[in-house]
This record gives C-alpha cells, sequence and structure tokens, in this order.
C-alpha cells in the first residue's frame, strides 16, 4: 500500500484518504462534501481530457476537479 495524491490514481483503484492538506474555503468544501481522513473511495472514471474525476463515495459519486484532487492524499488498498 502507497500514500499517493488523488490526482494520481487510476480508474477503479480505491483507497483510504489519509489527509487533505488544504485550508480556508477549499479545504471546507472539500471537507463538507465527506472526503475527510478515514473515509475510503474509489475512482469510478475520468472525463475526456482527465478533469474532472469521478469518485465513488459513501455509496454516491462526486466528482472533483484536479486541482482539488491535489491536495489529497490516499493511501491505496488495490491497484487498477
Amino acid at each position: 500500500m502507497a500514500e499517493i495524491n488523488l490526482r494520481a490514481m487510476q480508474k477503479k483503484q480505491s483507497g483510504i484518504i489519509k489527509a487533505v492538506k488544504v485550508g480556508g474555503e477549499l479545504g471546507r468544501r472539500i471537507r463538507e462534501m465527506g472526503l475527510v481522513p478515514g473515509t475510503e473511495i474509489t475512482i469510478q472514471g475520468r472525463a475526456p481530457l482527465n478533469d474532472p474525476v469521478a469518485l465513488r463515495v459513501m455509496g454516491g459519486t462526486l466528482t472533483l476537479r484536479n486541482n482539488e484532487a491535489d491536495h489529497i492524499i490516499v493511501e491505496t488498498t488495490e491497484e487498477g
């Protein structure tokens, strides 16, 4: 298991959020979406130009732009 940036994850790859490394309004918004340390996520897919990325989180689907995903560190649990 490796810790990587959420942006670097591949389709179908899963992991557990280890840290959200941004504060202020963006950090608050990311945390309000449920992306907090300990949350399990799976990459569902990406748009044609790789931005945004679609995630499976707590039974729902969420999309993040790459500049938001850059602030989230994930410990991977399976390879995509």
